[in-house]
């Protein structure tokens, strides 16, 4: 199911967005510039997060929802309009239709988060969950569009929504004149489009690079190739930018005007989550944590100033959860590991008393005692602790095997 542009539209200009902006005025945030300490000096240079997480709605996604919806005509405003999206889109939809009077219908996948669906549904859209995937709920939201005369409203493949994602990149001129450095994350490209064509318009020489996540890069495929390459099963934690393909509006801008686009780790975005929240103390979700992933996958690499866009926060509690633990993990900040001690009363305890001695917090003690490998005296005891970081994942393992025991690879 194809919901590109079906006839050429005239290239964006710089004009478009700076209309947008101007339509954007007391509708959409000039949200907060916060440098980070941390990440400047892990690159060497000012690091500033652009909070586009503390939008309302919680993502950029309003931005050029507002401005596609509001330069619809009177009959199709008046058709109301309909999008598909599993979240952040969803909801930008929902409120810039309610802003601007018109009707809107929103497919989102079943499995679709609950926080988001109730938040859809308050900034008054009507919610219809279809579909298992994004695909099946893309395709039951163009039949609707056909059946009733609604207008289809796309996340990113549109130069409207791509003129009111590119005010972003406005702001960021405006915030940060010195910048030299744009990092923002990459998934049909409408952001990273917008943004190019602000900045490298007024500003030719800051670079702009685009951010992936590994399991999801239909990017860099699609540019060596020279047109889009769609992907087969992307994955990642990253809903956000989870796009099997680039759209045809944004590709040929990215072609053109994005410097680079680089992937990242499934490790990488859940540091770049945990480090978020803990030092900058802004909730992000792993899309819009993605700049900040590469900048902690390769620090070394970018010219300073640099300006991360963290572009959405909308992040369900339980996945939340989830990966913050694979975070910690990541960081070597949880330690598993498995020994085999002689079954007798006093031996866990024992080795509770070393582990205490170094200052790890046991989260979770498993017992063994069936294993075939195992001696007639033995048991297996699997430990899942919390540690400080991974100098103290090595004085765990030292003071273990100065115990006298013996850590199972």
């Amino acid at each position: 199911m194809s919901f590109r542009t079906s006839h050429p539209l005239p290239p964006l200009i710089l004009d478009d967005i700076r209309g947008a902006q101007k339509m954007l005025s007391g509708v959409a945030r000039v949200t907060a510039m916060e440098g980070s300490r941390h990440l400047s000096h892990l690159v060497g240079a000012p690091v500033h997060l652009k909070c586009e997480n503390l939008q309302r709605t919680g993502s950029f996604k309003l931005r050029g929802a507002y401005v596609r919806i509001a330069g619809l005509s009177p009959e199709e405003k008046a058709a109301g309009v309909v999008a598909a999206s599993a979240g952040n889109h969803a909801q930008g939809v929902a409120l810039a239709s309610s802003l601007l009077g018109v009707r809107s219908t929103v497919f989102m996948p079943a499995g679709a988060p609950l926080p988001k669906v109730a938040a859809t549904r308050e900034y008054g859209a009507e919610v219809r969950l279809h579909g298992q995937v994004v695909d099946e709920t893309l395709a039951a939201a163009q039949e609707y569009a056909e059946k009733t005369g609604a207008v289809f409203i796309h996340p990113f493949d549109h130069r409207d929504i791509i003129a009111g994602q590119g005010t972003l990149g406005l702001e960021i001129l405006e915030q940060c004149p010195e910048v030299r450095t744009i990092v923002v994350g990459v998934g049909g490209g409408g952001l990273a489009a917008g943004i190019a064509v602000a900045v490298k318009a007024l500003r030719p020489d800051v670079k702009i690079v685009g951010v992936q996540a590994a399991g999801a890069a239909a990017y860099p495929l699609s540019l060596a190739a020279g047109h889009p390459v769609s992907l087969d099963a992307p994955q990642t934690m990253a809903d956000g930018i989870k796009v099997g393909r680039p759209g045809d509006v944004p590709f040929k801008i990215i072609g053109d005007l994005v410097d680079e686009v680089r992937t990242v780790s499934e490790d990488a975005l859940s540091s770049a989550l945990l480090l978020c929240l803990e030092r900058a103390k802004l909730v992000v979700e792993p899309a819009g944590a993605s700049p900040v992933a590469a900048l902690l996958s390769e620090p070394r690499s970018f010219d300073g100033p640099v300006v991360a866009v963290l572009s959405g926060g909308n992040v369900d509690p339980l996945l939340l959860q989830r990966i913050l633990r694979h975070g910690m993990a990541a960081a070597g900040r949880y330690l598993s590991l498995r020994l085999r001690l002689t079954d007798r009363p006093g031996a866990l305890a024992t080795l509770l008393g070393v582990l205490s001695v170094v200052d790890a917090n046991v989260l979770d003690v498993g017992h063994v005692r069936t294993d075939p490998r195992l001696g007639l005296t033995e048991v297996e005891v699997e430990l899942h602790l919390e540690t400080k970081g991974p100098e103290h994942c090595v004085e765990v393992g030292e003071a273990l095997r100065e115990a006298g025991y013996t850590v199972i690879e």
